[in-house]
C-alpha cells in the first residue's frame, strides 16, 4: 500500500469510525479491492486529508453534495460521520436548505427525511 492510501485509512476511521470501516475492510474482494483502494486514496487521503478546509464544512459539503446529485445511499453514513466532524444538526439543515434552493425541494426533501431517521438511530443507540 502507498503512503496516500495509509494516510486515507487513518482520516476513513477518523470520520467514519471503526466500525464502518472495519465492516467495509470485511466486506472487500478481490474483485472490488482495487475500487476500495483508489476511493481510500483520492477520496480520504487527498480531499478529506486536505487541511484547506475543517472537517466540519467538508461534512456539510459532502452532504450538500449528495443530495444535490441525488446520491442519498451515502446521506446516512455521513450523518453519523457528524459526530465526530462537528457538524451539528443545524448546519445539516442549514446544507440541505442550500440544496432545496440550489438543486431542488425534492432533493433536500428526501435527503432532510433521512438525516431525521439517521439521527433517531443515533440517539436510540442504534448507530
Amino acid at each position: 500500500m502507498t503512503a496516500r492510501y495509509d494516510i486515507g485509512m487513518k482520516m476513513r476511521r477518523q470520520v467514519l469510525g471503526d466500525a464502518h470501516v472495519d465492516r467495509a475492510e470485511a466486506a472487500k474482494t478481490a474483485f472490488d479491492e482495487p475500487f476500495q483502494e483508489m476511493i481510500t486514496e483520492a477520496a480520504w487521503g487527498t480531499v478529506w486529508a486536505s487541511d484547506g478546509i475543517a472537517p466540519r464544512e467538508r461534512s456539510m459539503l459532502t452532504l450538500a453534495l449528495l443530495a444535490a446529485t441525488g446520491n442519498f445511499e451515502e446521506i446516512p453514513m455521513h450523518v453519523r460521520a457528524t459526530a465526530r466532524t462537528g457538524a451539528s444538526k443545524r448546519d445539516v439543515l442549514e446544507a440541505f436548505q442550500h440544496v432545496a434552493i440550489y438543486a431542488g425541494v425534492p432533493r433536500a426533501n428526501h435527503a432532510l427525511k433521512l438525516a431525521k431517521a439517521t439521527y433517531a438511530e443515533m440517539e436510540a443507540g442504534d448507530e
